[in-house]
């Protein structure tokens, strides 16, 4: 091998050496990078404030800092940002962060206008403006809210500003809460097909045993694909005032992974760790892609919209529909379950309810159980018309595992 060429002014540092190296070796890593003309950061309430819930403005100066170094770099950027909540809690001036509903929203409230405000102040700086954007899940459930969306964000790229993005949390409940921004972000990712998603927390990455009972832990500096001995390295801990954990940023990895972009976990509280990330140098943990891109319509179809309701299929269906890019027909539907209406997603099951593709249902709950396990042509018979031979066809179908 060639020496490495000391630069001008460079002493003989060890430390430097072993990082180029590195980066010769990690083409990969250099790879993502170069092609990520668009990045989805999201950031961590715990990155955000300090230990008493109040906004931190050394790291928000700082995170804006670099987020406006990439735009000037000709990169596009979306902000998926933590810490409204956690801001409500220290303008108010609370001792802890509330666990009840009706309170986790008012402090949302209180918080999200000061979050914004503060963003706004810090990207002023740069010649930057700055857009809210709050969404819940049945935004990204109505393809014509998430194409609105979409073309919203496009439009803030022409105009040359950052949008920030949050969970709409002071009217969202269970039934359309994300659970996390983790996995909003992910799914932004997907909406925007943005080839990387930078999950930013306060740890350095993923590691192979838990780091905080165990002092050799190993970091993992790359990750092919998400699987249950992953899964299994990530514990059960949970941020104080985030709602996340490990396991919420892996479920958000795999999500962006499976639908053909890649993500990057690093440690947003070390500064200027966007500069590094963005030199390819190897820090935090990368998640390669494991599946090849989507095209946009089944982004929503198969990652995206949540399912209204579920077929069970019997092996052969299943094999027909996995394997061979069949469509599905009602005879090899074993159970349905849920209410849903003709054009609803559904979740395409095993016979043990293991959902491995969604898709449009051709017909409403009611009329598939009528017609389930019956040859296409007994459903005219049932139904008193043949309205679709297929109960789901292939072209409005998506497998995701």
């Amino acid at each position: 091998m060639d020496c490495l060429p000391v630069p001008s002014g460079q002493a003989w540092k060890p430390d430097f050496f072993l990082r180029r190296l590195i980066l010769m070796l990690d083409p990969v890593r250099q790879e993502v990078i170069a092609m990520a003309h668009t990045v989805v950061v999201k950031v961590g309430t715990n990155v955000l404030t300090a230990a008493d819930g109040t906004l931190d403005p050394v790291r928000l100066q700082g995170l804006s800092d670099q987020v406006a170094r990439l735009m000037r770099a000709g990169r596009k950027v979306v902000l998926v940002s933590s810490g409204a909540i956690g801001a409500g809690v220290g303008r108010l001036g609370l001792k802890r962060r509330p666990i009840d509903l009706r309170h986790l929203q008012a402090c949302a409230a209180v918080g999200q206008g000061f979050l914004m405000r503060a963003y706004q102040e810090c990207l002023a700086t740069h010649g930057l403006n700055a857009a809210q954007i709050l969404l819940t899940a049945g935004d990204f459930d109505s393809r014509g809210r998430y194409l609105n969306a979409r073309n919203t964000i496009h439009t803030l790229f022409e105009w040359g500003v950052l949008p920030i993005i949050n969970e709409n949390d002071t009217i969202s409940v269970d039934e359309i809460r994300f659970g996390d921004n983790d996995h909003l972000a992910a799914m932004v990712t997907n909406l925007l097909q943005a080839p990387l998603l930078i999950l930013l927390t306060v740890v350095d990455g993923l590691y192979a045993t838990d780091p905080t009972t165990d002092p050799a832990a190993r970091k993992i500096d790359t990750v092919g694909a998400i699987d249950g001995d992953v899964m299994s390295m990530a514990g059960s801990s949970q941020s104080a005032l985030g709602t996340g954990g490990m396991r919420s940023k892996l479920r958000a990895a795999r999500l962006a992974t499976a639908a053909g972009e890649s993500v990057i976990m690093a440690n947003g509280a070390v500064p200027g760790i966007l500069d590094v990330l963005f030199a390819a140098e190897p820090v935090g943990t990368l998640f390669l892609p494991h599946g090849t891109t989507v095209p946009a319509w089944k982004r929503w179809l198969g990652y995206t919209a949540r399912p209204k309701g579920k077929l069970l299929m019997d092996a052969g269906a299943r094999a027909a529909v996995r394997d061979k890019g069949r469509s599905l027909l009602p005879i090899g539907i074993l159970r349905v379950q849920g209410a849903f209406h003709k054009g609803d997603v559904v979740a395409l099951c095993d016979a043990d309810g293991v959902e491995f593709a969604r898709g449009l249902s051709n017909y409403a709950a009611e009329d598939a159980q009528k017609i389930a396990g019956l040859r296409s042509e007994k459903i005219a018979e049932v139904l008193g018309a043949l309205p679709y031979e297929e109960v789901v066809h292939r072209d409005n179908l998506v497998v995701i595992s």
